[in-house]
């Protein structure tokens, strides 16, 4: 009698969190399980069931992997908010390749070596990763990392060789920068730093004494900032919605999609610079309806996106094509120029507004490889050249924004060109020479100009006009 009444009490009791996880998973109830335990406080779960749970989320997120990537991103985040296991991080940095969130899947290999030194598959993933990335100092650091008795070490090896190859061939180059910059009588140009930014953790990858690399938290944390609004964070991006009442996870699939185009520009940025942006910038996401309101039902249409008041603020209406993609490259290059300069929008204050534009026109030129303006504008400003012989002026954006003058495509051209010309002449270190001579040692511009390219503002006018003729 007494055992009966106790199965049946038992029975009558709620399932702890562990069992109902366990239940659900054996039941292939992804969504259910999902739905369970995909937000609130992990301390909810006592400790030692949440082993438990994330087991069951990471076996959710392998399940969905290749029907619903979205989804398994989802399970795989909050599997690892439940216990970092070693198939939690693998599934969560498979779903964040599938879904083109690179940055995502480089913080939970990262993760994952540190935590799990002798599994040779996050080393080697990541490798992978960051040599498509053309990060080869990175994948070596990475790659050696591989335990040589592993069944990926094989593979390693390979990659390992590839990535010395490239590491030597970028020394060699920085070497011959460093010699002609000597010779000019420059620094010599300083290694980029990959930090940046508070919420982060350093992981030792390589073999050498000092070797770290500054990894984001695992994925994109979900917060609450200072001034109430919701926002998911690593150490290259805080994001959020302008609506604070939006899902992050309702929108996985188009985030992702953003974090991969400013990624994009993260590392073309230093491709092309030599440098980037190094703290977090900020990303506000709005829809169609609320670009409008805020920028114009103009810009709404037509605008994928810029950078103004600290952050990068993107129309999700925008079709996310070459060219739109291209424009939020230029918007990350408005961002990248404000850190250069020591953050507070300290950029607008120093540089002429014509650099800051120039410089963001040339490096999206160069993203879509395109030598310049289009022909078909080339084609105006050499029909006003022959009849006036007047192009947009410099010296008169100094203040005034491109897009405020009488002939805005041609004021935008005229920057692009004059910075392009600037890359010509000395390259992108003199360029940062420049700029840093302006932003942080209180040169004005103009004698910066001629310190550094022995030039004055209207002989850079000559210059790009010039550069009209000849196309």
């Amino acid at each position: 009698m007494h055992s009966l009444l106790a199965a049946l009490l038992l029975a009558a009791a709620p399932a702890t969190p562990a069992q109902k996880a366990k239940d659900l998973s054996g039941q292939k109830a992804w969504e259910e399980l999902y739905l369970a335990f995909g937000s609130g406080d992990e301390k909810a779960v006592p400790e030692e069931q949440r082993a438990t749970v994330s087991g069951a989320l990471a076996k959710g997120c392998q399940a969905m992997l290749k029907d619903d990537a979205v989804m398994a991103y989802s399970m795989g985040e909050r599997a690892i908010v439940y216990e970092e296991s070693a198939p939690a991080l693998r599934c969560l940095a498979s779903a964040a390749r599938k879904t083109e969130q690179r940055a995502a899947a480089e913080a939970a290999l990262l993760k994952g070596v540190t935590r799990y030194p002798k599994d040779g598959g996050f080393p080697l993933e990541l490798g992978k990763l960051l040599l498509e990335e053309q990060d080869s100092v990175g994948a070596q650091a990475a790659l050696e990392k591989v335990p040589p008795r592993s069944r990926e070490a094989a593979e390693a090896k390979r990659l390992l060789k590839q990535a010395r190859q490239q590491t030597l061939q970028e020394d060699a180059a920085r070497s011959e920068a460093t010699r002609i910059s000597r010779r000019l009588g420059g620094g010599s140009p300083q290694a980029a730093n990959r930090g940046g930014g508070d919420e982060t953790s350093v992981v030792s990858l390589g073999t050498r004494p000092g070797m770290s690399v500054r990894a984001p938290d695992v994925g994109f944390e979900s917060r609450v900032d200072s001034s109430g609004m919701r926002v998911r964070a690593n150490n290259r991006f805080v994001i959020s919605y302008f609506d604070n009442q939006r899902d992050f996870s309702q929108r996985a699939d188009y985030e992702g999609k953003v974090v991969d185009i400013l990624n994009d520009a993260y590392h073309f940025t230093r491709q092309v610079l030599g440098e980037t942006r190094e703290s977090p910038v900020a990303v506000v996401l709005y829809t169609a309806r609320e670009f409008g309101a805020t920028f114009g039902q103009r810009a709404a249409r037509f605008i994928a996106g810029k950078y103004t008041e600290n952050a990068i603020r993107i129309n999700d209406a925008a079709e996310l094509t070459r060219e739109t993609r291209a424009t939020l490259v230029h918007e990350y290059i408005h961002a990248a120029v404000a850190d250069f300069c020591g953050g507070n929008d300290q950029d607008m204050d120093k540089l002429p507004v014509w650099f800051n534009e120039g410089l963001a026109m040339f490096v999206e030129w160069k993203y879509l490889d395109v030598p310049g303006p289009n022909l078909r504008l080339a084609n105006e400003m050499r029909a006003v050249l022959a009849a006036s012989g007047k192009l947009p002026k410099l010296r008169d954006m100094t203040w005034v924004a491109p897009v405020n003058t009488a002939s805005p495509h041609m004021a935008y051209a005229a920057s692009g060109l004059a910075v392009k010309e600037m890359m010509r002449r000395e390259g992108a270190h003199r360029l940062m020479t420049l700029l840093r001579a302006v932003c942080q040692h209180g040169s004005g511009f103009d004698e910066a100009l001629k310190t550094h390219y022995g030039m004055t503002l209207e002989e850079l006018d000559t210059e790009v006009e010039r550069s009209i003729e000849k196309r």
